[in-house]
């Protein structure tokens, strides 16, 4: 899961990109670069860490450009290597940055196509260099820089590629270019302000908050399959690029990655979050009328929304019971395992008063490997509470995700060939409470059922682009815990 950003403006737009950045910076903490074009070069910047530790007054004063792409990176496969940063930028034809989210699950075999058949080199591990070649090879075929001929490059990626992306790309003498996988799976929204001296200009990036600190109004989600021209003097192109597949927008975004003042698909974060609240605590009281639950602490930040409609329905109190140093990375997007145990006594730190002789809930938005919820369990106990009961926001986690977000391992996944008392027992809580998965379909779509289908496949495994046999074992090998370690060991 990475944040990507696009911006065609009427004055340089480094400075604009770096905001947006800053703001999407919960998608991915790993990296981060920016790449601007003035019409006749492209100037790049981009290096491990936070936006804020990239870029300084010197990088910032050499990246000139009205349009450009920005990008900040969350390791799916694990490297922490700078060659991995992105945008990746090629030089044939034109000279292309290109900024991605997600992942392909076709990319070995698009890596071989894109060697023997396209005649190009691929100097990394990362699909998006991958997808970035195929773009510029479909590109170069059409031997011309237009609109038009941008529509028929993504086709040909929407054709040759497998998987959940959205990517947008700043072309030399073109503009930006921007597009959505057939199935919607990642997330991509446009955006567009009008200057006092009545010019347009755009913007693309993974949610809408970015738009709103820039002063963009939403126009509109990007269409499933659709492609988004820009020109370099401000003129908007759409076009539908490849039909439009069955729409399965991922629902772990509304769950954990995206921030509750984005609009995902003209869904209110928010409000699907206090939704899976409302829902989970009618679960509760169904389950047990006579609960004997003092109060509802969140684990925050993500749960805070559900955990608020949970002690609502309950009718008991809701307290906030840790205090989060914000200086400490998502723990669930820390590269490794043992990167991410010690992350969590450095992030959380528990108020005694709120745990002290009580029956508490803890809220959580899901439990993925189980890591951070047992250690969390334990700071509770050590507090004081009488009883610790764990309500999980999401259903059980029992599946990889393979289109973006770090789940490539059942073996890691502390629901995998557990029950959930199993599951329990291992976390060390007195109770353990899971979101049914149709009452999480039915909080993200709301009451107006927008979508009636989302990505669940790390709770279903039911995967709407299809899969090869031995993919996940593929997979596994590549981007296991265990495989990150050696990868990181090679690297240093």
């Amino acid at each position: 899961m990475c944040g990507i950003l696009g911006i065609v403006g009427n004055t340089d737009v480094a400075a604009q990109l770096y905001d947006g950045l800053t703001v999407l910076q919960h998608r991915g903490q790993d990296a981060a670069g920016i790449a601007t074009a003035d019409g006749h070069r492209v100037r790049m910047h981009k290096g491990n860490g936070l936006a804020s530790e990239v870029f300084d007054e010197t990088a910032m004063q050499l990246l000139e450009g009205r349009y450009g792409v920005a990008h900040c990176r969350y390791p799916t496969a694990g490297s922490a290597g700078c060659d991995e940063a992105q945008p990746f930028y090629v030089n044939s034809p034109y000279g292309i940055a290109l900024s991605h989210n997600g992942n392909l699950i076709n990319t070995e075999a698009l890596r071989r196509e894109v060697f023997e058949q396209d005649r190009r080199n691929i100097n990394t591990d990362s699909d998006s260099e991958v997808l970035l070649n195929v773009f510029a090879h479909e590109l170069d075929t059409q031997r011309a820089l237009t609109p038009e001929a941008a529509f028929k490059a993504i086709e040909g990626v929407h054709r040759r590629c497998k998987g959940g992306y959205t990517a947008v790309a700043a072309v030399l003498g073109l503009g930006l270019v921007a597009f959505r996988d057939p199935n919607g799976i990642r997330p991509l929204v446009l955006g567009k302000r009008t200057t006092p001296d009545a010019n347009d200009e755009y913007c693309v990036a993974s949610e809408s908050v970015a738009l709103d600190l820039l002063g963009f109004e939403r126009m509109r989600d990007v269409i499933p399959g659709e492609g988004i021209v820009i020109t370099a003097d401000g003129q908007l192109h759409t076009r539908q690029c490849i039909e439009q597949q069955a729409f399965a927008p991922c629902i772990f975004e509304y769950v954990y990655f995206a921030r509750p003042d984005s609009m995902m698909d003209d869904i209110s974060v928010h409000k699907a979050r206090m939704r899976m609240g409302q829902k989970l605590g009618e679960k509760i009281l169904r389950l047990r009328p006579d609960h004997d639950i003092d109060t509802v602490i969140p684990i925050p930040d993500t749960s805070r929304d559900a955990a608020l409609e949970i002690a609502n329905v309950l009718g008991v109190k809701y307290r906030e019971g840790f205090i989060k140093n914000r200086y400490v990375g998502r723990t669930f997007i820390m590269p490794g395992q043992g990167e991410r145990v010690k992350s969590v006594r450095r992030k959380l730190n528990p108020i005694p008063l709120e745990f002290r002789n009580r029956v508490v809930l803890l809220v959580d938005d899901s439990i993925v490997r189980g890591t951070t919820s047992k250690q969390i369990v334990q700071m509770a106990r050590e507090a004081g509470a009488r009883k610790v009961y764990l309500a999980s926001a999401a259903p059980p986690v029992r599946h990889p995700n393979i289109y973006g977000i770090d789940m490539p391992s059942a073996e890691e996944l502390v629901a995998h060939g557990r029950t959930d008392e199993q599951v329990q027992d291992f976390l060390g809580c007195d109770w353990l409470i899971y979101q049914d998965l149709t009452d999480l379909v039915e909080a993200v779509s709301g009451p107006k059922n927008r979508i009636e289908n989302f990505d669940s496949s790390c709770f279903n495994g039911e995967y709407v682009t299809g899969i090869d046999a031995d993919y996940f074992d593929r997979i596994s090998q590549l981007r296991s815990d265990e495989a990150k370690k050696k990868k990181l060991k090679v690297a240093s």
